[in-house]
Order: structure tokens, then C-alpha cells, then sequence
């Protein structure tokens, strides 16, 4: 399996960057034509996603693809020679990217204009909310090519959309343009093209002042609490509930709704 090194890291540093502004990381996928996502773009998607975890001065993430295209799906070219034993080493770097998208402990907004399908669609499944363009289509074409999603579509798509209607996407694997992706449930707010980023720049926006610390612990909550039973998620959120209040940004907080009323509060991410 060799496809990774094919394509040298200097690429995948081009196509993949990480732009940082005001507390705001933008994950910024720039990879003629199509934003194909190839072998070297999933490992700058981690390295990306690596570093906006780390990072103390980003507070919420940004994933966006341009003005043309958010990111057209997996590199069919890349793949369509790769055997059996090629890709079972290869899948589990394919779900690597889209995971490390998924697991960046800090708010993450996709924002999405002309498609997102396949592991493009897949890559918008892994941030918190998804804001389109009315003129981007999505949709989890795999079965047309004689596979299945293997970047998280089976599982995300069900989660957030429920089973029925995820079956009928990737079954057909029908398009979907934004208004009936809204109406899924796939997208949370459909605005004109040109303000696609700078909506999603305003969500994010609201969180460079928040107690990050207790945003961190509401989403390992919601999304670890989705992957197992109730009782399980339960504990999960009893336990971040405890922890929190070992937090400086607790104290603050407190103190500041008693004094002064809710929304007042100065946090200092301790």
C-alpha cells in the first residue's frame, strides 16, 4: 500500500491548510479541481485537526471548502485499482480523517457550498452543525460505484437523520439539493452563497469568549452519549458535570451570574 507516499507531504500541506484569526481555526480544503480527498488530504485533514485540538488560541473550528465546491468525495481515481488486502490496510486511515474532524473537542461548523458527496458529504457529517449554500447539493453516492460510505456515512447519516431516511440516501444514492437537505435534518440553515462562510464565521464567533473547558465536556457528553445506552450516557454526563466545577471558569461563572446576572462573565479557558 503505497498511494500515501505518492503523494509527498508538501502537498498534503497545500491542499490542507489551517488558518487561524480572532480564536477562529479555518480547516481550509484547497485541492483542484474538486477537493477530491485523496490519501494526502486525509493525513492534512488529521495533521489539521491534530493541531486545532492542540492550539489554545483556537476556540471553535471553521471546515470549508471554497467557493466552488466543499469537497466532491473520496478520489475514485486513487482507489479504483485497490484490491481487497490494499484497501482493508487503507480503511481505517479513509475513517482516521473523518474521525479526527469529528473528535476536535471545540465547537466545528461545516461550511458547505457547491457538493458534498461521498467522503466530502461525510467530512460535513463530522462538524457540530452544517451551514449550506442554497445552490450545494449533497448526497452518499457510493452504491452507484459499487460500494458503501466507509468514512462514517452508514453511521452519522443514521444518527443525525434517522435510519429510514439515511437508508433511502445511500440505497438511491440520490442528490440532494440544500433546501430538501434542510428539511432532512442534514444541514441546519440554508443562507445565499456568498454568506456561507461569513455565517459560519458568526456561529463560531460565539464561542471565543465561552468557557471552553465546559464546551468541551457538553460535547464528549452529547457525542459519547450517542454511541452507547442511556443509563452509559447518563454517567458520562454526571461525571463532566462533577469535573467541571474543578474548573477556574466555573467559579467565574458562578460568581459573575450571582453579581452581575447571566451572560457576563469572563472566562479564562482554566
Amino acid at each position: 500500500m503505497t498511494q500515501e507516499k505518492q503523494e509527498p507531504q508538501e502537498q498534503a500541506e497545500e491542499w490542507v491548510r489551517l488558518e487561524v484569526a480572532d480564536g477562529i481555526a479555518t480547516i481550509r480544503l484547497d485541492r483542484p479541481k474538486m477537493n477530491a480527498i485523496s490519501f494526502a488530504v486525509q493525513a492534512g485533514l488529521r495533521a489539521a485537526a491534530e493541531e486545532a485540538t492542540r492550539r489554545d488560541d483556537v476556540k471553535a473550528v471553521v471546515v470549508y471548502g471554497g467557493e466552488r465546491v466543499f469537497a466532491a468525495g473520496n478520489d475514485v481515481k486513487e482507489m479504483a485499482d485497490l484490491s481487497y488486502a490494499d484497501m482493508v490496510k487503507a480503511s481505517a486511515s479513509v475513517q482516521a480523517a473523518i474521525t479526527a474532524i469529528a473528535r476536535i473537542p471545540k465547537p466545528v461548523v461545516a461550511a458547505v457550498r457547491g457538493y458534498a458527496l461521498g467522503g466530502g458529504c461525510e467530512l460535513a457529517l463530522a462538524a457540530d452543525i452544517r451551514i449550506a449554500a442554497a445552490d450545494s447539493t449533497f448526497g452518499q453516492p457510493e452504491v452507484l460505484l459499487g460500494i458503501i460510505p466507509g468514512a462514517g456515512g452508514t453511521q452519522r447519516l443514521a444518527r443525525l437523520i434517522g435510519p429510514s431516511k439515511a437508508k433511502d440516501l445511500i440505497f438511491t444514492g440520490r442528490f440532494v439539493k440544500a433546501e430538501e437537505a434542510l428539511a432532512l435534518g442534514l444541514v441546519d440553515k440554508v443562507v445565499p452563497p456568498d454568506e456561507v462562510y461569513d455565517a459560519a464565521l458568526a456561529w463560531a464567533g460565539q464561542f471565543t469568549g465561552a468557557a471552553s473547558l465546559a464546551l468541551r465536556a457538553a460535547k464528549e457528553c452529547i457525542d459519547h452519549g450517542l454511541e452507547t445506552d442511556l443509563d452509559t450516557g447518563l454517567e458520562i454526563e454526571r461525571m463532566q458535570f462533577a469535573a467541571v466545577f474543578a474548573t477556574e471558569d466555573r467559579a467565574i461563572g458562578m460568581r459573575s451570574f450571582v453579581e452581575s446576572g447571566p451572560g457576563q462573565a469572563s472566562f479564562v479557558a482554566r
